[in-house]
């Protein structure tokens, strides 16, 4: 029984991902090798509520020109996936989930080519939101497709496509995606992080394209990568002089809520037999982790890389597109590719999202 993360999509695919940084996306930071903390089972699941990582991402004009700047559309268009990592590779290499990939087998990242023509095998669809589905096209419209969005980075320079969701906030500019969209684990952090609401179809982005301010991570994530805390909130930047919330409108959140029952998840996965261009969803009643290995829950998906970080809902109502948030794709099982796993959203959830809103 293996994990297999991220849920990312990354371009160009280079050998030796820890080498020389490429063109545009030199880390701000250096990368440091340390030994693991060593903590117990019991302490990394109760972390201290004012266990929190964060970084200053972009915060003069100028430096959010640069990233605005670095995103043409060709380089959003070129984010190709890369195959999920196995978590006893991540274990082994210790250091983050992009370590040690030049030697590996198995992680091809373009999709399949036919005559040079990228192969996408047509998804589900239909007028009506199903109440149980392992993946759909969402059509119906309504807030979710507005509030939902493609996140572009860039990670030891390399490129990479995740998702994220906008909540209701003090600041109005907070959105919440996965913890290895913003930090490698006990990697490096995320450069050239932006957000695209409502991302459309060919590259499309109706309502602005916005800067990370502040990212937050929970720190048993940042010191092991545990898949428990795979959780970020970030703080962003205004852009057109509107804040994000005012922009798209934002979903809610909770916290400590009840085990179980029917969650709706959104993403735009990025690998076959996905392309990345649509807003998926799955829908279903999540379970608990049944090999017990995380505090996650598990929803019946067959999304795929770039769908992590992506938002989970609670009563989410389909005509209106609004629910509230109770946890991000997260994982999969290397046998089991038919669940996602999303993180429980309990008190260190609770302490990002708190301390990201004052931001």
């Amino acid at each position: 029984m293996t994990l297999s993360t991220p849920l990312l999509a990354a371009a160009p695919l280079i050998a030796g991902l820890m080498g020389p940084a490429i063109v545009g996306a030199a880390p701000s930071e250096p990368h440091v090798e340390s030994r693991p903390i060593v903590r117990s089972a019991a302490q990394e699941r109760t972390p201290p509520v004012a266990d929190i990582v964060e970084r200053v991402a972009t915060r003069s004009a100028a430096d959010q020109r640069r990233v605005l700047a670095y995103w043409t559309p060709e380089r959003m268009a070129a984010a190709l996936p890369i195959k999920l990592l196995d978590e006893l590779h991540k274990t082994l290499d210790g250091d983050g989930l992009l370590s040690g990939l030049s030697n590996r087998t198995g992680l091809g990242a373009a999709p399949e080519l036919a005559n040079g023509v990228t192969k996408v095998t047509p998804r589900r669809q239909s007028a009506r939101p199903q109440t149980t589905t392992f993946g759909s096209r969402w059509v119906t419209g309504g807030a979710v497709a507005k509030t939902t969005g493609r996140v572009f980075l860039t990670l030891d320079g390399v490129d990479f496509v995740c998702s994220a969701g906008t909540v209701k906030s003090a600041n109005k500019d907070v959105v919440v995606t996965a913890g290895h969209c913003v930090k490698d684990g006990r990697g490096v952090w995320a450069e050239n992080w932006t957000f695209v609401p409502g991302y459309i179809e060919g590259g499309d982005r109706p309502y602005g394209t916005f800067t990370a301010r502040r990212m937050f991570v929970a720190g048993p994530w940042s010191r092991s990568a545990d898949d428990s805390y795979d959780i970020a909130m970030v703080a962003l930047n205004k852009y057109g002089g509107k804040h994000v919330a005012d922009a798209v409108g934002t979903q809610d959140i909770a916290f400590n809520a009840g085990r179980g029952g029917q969650v709706f998840g959104f993403g735009y996965p990025a690998d076959p037999p996905y392309d990345g261009e649509r807003l998926i969803y799955c829908a279903g009643r999540v379970r608990d982790d049944p090999h017990g290995a995380t505090r996650d829950q598990g929803l019946g998906c067959d999304m795929t890389a770039g769908s992590s970080g992506g938002p989970w809902m609670s009563g989410f109502n389909a005509s209106t597109g609004r629910g509230t948030v109770m946890s991000v794709s997260s994982f999969k099982y290397s046998d089991d590719r038919e669940t996602m796993y999303g993180p429980y959203f309990g008190d260190a959830a609770k302490a990002l999202f708190g301390t990201a809103e004052r931001a």
